[in-house]
């Protein structure tokens, strides 16, 4: 009874840091934060940069979006190794803890799991046509 007593204390104690974590995101930070994510169609937030990742996970969501031919002028890419408030800003905007992070017209996607996962499923390709970042893959003819 004891142990989850304490486990419900910490874990109201890590919601309210959290809470008060993005309190401390100044309002100047979140402006600009908010005409990043809007500056290109496709905006990653990653360990390097597409033609250098540093990490995995940053190499595989640049990989996912050359495979399905995001053209590079559609596409802005901001290391956050080169600036740390960046790093943990992004963070605290988007309410997600990892890096990389993708954002499709101003909206936030996810991370590499979750672009992954629209990828494998077929939901990347078309949200990338829907907000007309890529075109249609042709149809196959079958005249023959």
């Amino acid at each position: 009874m004891l142990r989850n007593l304490v486990n419900s204390s910490v874990s109201k104690v890590r919601s309210l840091i959290h809470h008060a974590s993005l309190i401390w995101l100044t309002q100047e930070a979140k402006q600009q934060l908010e005409a990043t994510v809007k500056s290109s169609p496709v905006v990653l937030f990653m360990k390097g940069n597409p033609a250098m990742p540093q990490c995995g996970f940053s190499r595989a969501a640049v990989q996912i979006l050359e495979l399905h031919g995001v053209p590079p002028e559609k596409l802005g890419s901001f290391d956050v190794l080169e600036d740390s408030s960046l790093r943990s800003d992004i963070k605290e905007f988007s309410e997600w803890p990892t890096i990389p992070q993708i954002y499709v017209n101003g909206e936030f996607i996810g991370g590499c799991d979750i672009l992954l996962s629209m990828h494998q499923s077929g939901e990347l390709e078309k949200l990338l046509v829907k907000e007309k970042i890529i075109q249609p893959a042709p149809e196959e003819s079958t005249n023959q």
